[in-house]
């Protein structure tokens, strides 16, 4: 009869302390790991089916159970796969130096593919000792004639080998767990933890809770009277070819894994082999708000097995902002499958990605406008960040960004250019608040002109990244600058008249509003309703925003005020002011006409202040009375 004892062939007798506090960052990853080696071992065995080496029952089903079992405070996780002999169990289990699937795929590299075998089975499996007091491996290798090995450790580096009482093919390992991790014996924990990383595994996963003892011989015919079901989908959508998948099965897929019951926008299917293997599908969701674009979720998978949500080294930290579920078995991930090693696939990997955004936007661009301008609404702050982090993606999206203008059509900055170049060349007037700046789109719209919608966070970021790239084009919002398309072209221009006109008025306004430095134009703009509007120059308004927001106060003063009234004298009421500024008995009147129509000219230019808003109530008050008398 056999039996061994010893002590695990390591380097260091901290191994446990290590693997405890450093190897895995999540207690629940031992789940993982020791599922993902059962895994493992069936994958193993079937290749060598595969390819004449082992001789299966035809009734053969691959599957895995995890069975908790509160009463004996043990959890097995169960596995019908290849199973190991005496020597095996030696080899990988008490020598943590070799790696089972290292071993495995060194003796079988020219009948087996790679990719399919994920496995440390050695550090992997010690991660069983985060949570357990005892563990027990219970095995039986495939091979015909071999007995069944088990191994028992209590924690430490010491263990013992000895003939196991299991019948059927494949490994069974107990966990005794510690009374800290108790926790591991609830069924819907153990099932939440299966879900999250085995959701899409190959092999079928089963959860079975139980209060008597779980016994070996028993564990084919439970499985059969029982109507349990697999907590996972074998064939995730992903593992199909795109042409054979449906929109249903899409926005179907997109509901279960991301728990959302908005349907996407719209999907990326990678199906990838060469010159590395990717699968996956990305997702463009529909967002209730802007502030939602910081809550994607891209989940990478390794054969089908869960690794991590948002791994940056992979994905382009842009993408971040969708949803979507990545499975590349290329990847080069360390012992704890969590972190990534240095590797060239995966700038390979992130590359490739990129490009089939880009190139999954252009299409929609280019061969249906009239969704993508509907899908863009959502999607913009995604491509607009995604431009500003990857010069490459906005190499291959540049065309194909658009805007949506103040006449509701959309356009790209070249349309636009295009269309405005003979009333403002190479200049982009846009709009940042639509409410706010409501005066400057009516008179816009009055002279057929448009503006396009800049209202998003990152859209000051934005602007300033085109113009970096762009050089020719300037970007004023339409509160910065009057286009000579607004101005009443006169003939036979007084310019003494003119000048006098305007000393008069600076002089007027400057005294009513008690100040100084007020800077004041005399224009004559097209449109007559309009008495006054305020100005700011494009770069100092940036300069101000700036400081406002990396400064977090007010440091315009650094930058200097460039505010600017600009009176419109084709307007009746500056044509009266102009009639009655130099009549003694009307100064009061002027002055309160002069200071409402300085307040209301800076309301459709930004918020006025508390007192500003008192101050302009009460003399709203005051002109109504005034009215009534008359």
């Amino acid at each position: 009869m056999m039996h061994e004892s010893g002590s695990i062939s390591i380097n260091t007798e901290n191994i446990f302390p290590i693997i405890k506090k450093w190897l895995y960052s999540e207690k629940d990853i031992f789940v993982r790991e020791l599922v993902s080696n059962s895994s493992d071992a069936i994958s193993k065995l079937k290749k060598l089916s595969a390819i004449g080496e082992a001789e299966l029952d035809e009734e053969n089903k691959w599957q895995i159970q995890v069975v908790v079992n509160k009463k004996e405070k043990t959890m097995q996780i169960i596995d019908n796969g290849i199973g190991m002999t005496y020597e095996e169990v030696g080899k990988y289990i008490n020598q943590i130096a070799f790696s089972g699937a290292k071993d495995f795929l060194e003796r079988y590299k020219d009948k087996t593919d790679e990719g399919q075998i994920i496995g440390h089975f050695g550090l992997g499996f010690y991660s069983s000792f985060m949570v357990s007091d005892k563990v027990q491996i219970d095995t039986l290798s495939h091979k015909i004639g071999e007995k069944a090995v088990r191994w028992v450790s209590s924690g430490g580096i010491d263990f013992e080998m000895s003939e196991s009482d299991k019948t059927s093919r494949g490994t069974t390992v107990t966990l005794f767990l510690a009374e800290d991790s108790l926790e591991f014996l609830e069924e819907h924990k153990t099932r939440d933890i299966l879900e999250k990383y085995f959701s899409f595994l190959p092999y079928e996963v089963y959860l079975e809770a139980v209060e008597e003892e779980k016994t070996e011989k028993s564990d084919d015919k439970e499985n059969k009277d029982k109507e349990l079901k697999p907590i996972n989908d074998t064939n995730p959508l992903w593992l199909k070819n795109p042409k054979d998948c449906t929109d249903e099965e899409y926005k179907e897929f997109y509901k279960k894994v991301f728990h959302d019951y908005n349907d996407p926008l719209f999907w990326i299917h990678l199906n990838m082999d060469y010159p590395f293997n990717l699968k996956g599908i990305l997702y463009f969701p529909k967002l209730k708000h802007e502030f939602e674009t910081i809550e994607g979720q891209i989940k990478l998978y390794y054969n089908q097995v869960f690794v991590a949500d948002n791994i940056k080294e992979v994905i382009p930290e842009f993408l971040m902002l969708l949803k979507g579920a990545l499975d590349c078995p290329d990847l080069p991930l360390n012992v704890s499958r969590s972190f990534l090693q240095n590797d060239g696939y995966v700038n390979k990997i992130s590359s490739h990605i990129n490009k089939k955004v880009a190139d999954k936007l252009t299409s929609i661009f280019e061969n249906d406008r009239e969704n993508y301008n509907k899908y863009w609404d959502d999607i913009n702050p995604f491509v607009k960040y995604g431009c500003i982090r990857e010069s490459k993606f906005y190499d291959r999206v540049k065309d194909v960004v658009i805007y949506k203008t103040t006449n509701g059509d959309y356009t790209t900055c070249k349309e636009y250019l295009e269309k405005n170049k003979e009333k403002h060349e190479n200049k982009v007037f846009y709009v940042s608040d639509e409410r706010q700046q409501a005066q400057y789109i009516k008179i816009f719209k009055d002279n057929d002109m448009e503006a396009v919608l800049l209202s998003t966070m990152i859209d000051g970021h934005f602007i300033s990244f085109l113009e970096s790239k762009e050089t020719d084009v300037k970007f004023l919002r339409i509160d910065s600058d009057i286009s000579e398309c607004l101005k009443e072209k006169e003939e036979n221009v007084d310019e003494a008249s003119n000048k006098e006109l305007q000393e008069g008025f600076e002089k007027l306004f400057k005294e009513v509003l008690n100040n100084d430095k007020l800077k004041l134009k005399v224009e004559s703009l097209k449109t007559t309703t309009i008495p006054g509007m305020i100005l700011l120059e494009e770069h100092s308004r940036r300069m101000q925003e700036m400081s406002a927001r990396f400064g977090g106060m007010d440091m315009s003063y650094m930058f200097g005020n460039e505010e600017t009234l600009v009176l419109n004298k084709n307007n009746p009421l500056i044509k009266k002011i102009t009639d009655l500024k130099d009549k003694q008995e009307r100064k009061e009147e002027v002055k309160l006409i002069c200071e409402h129509i300085y307040d209301l000219a800076m309301m459709s230019h930004k918020q006025l202040t508390a007192d500003a808003m008192t101050k302009f109530i009460e003399r709203s008050n005051l002109l109504l009375s005034k009215l009534a008398e008359v």
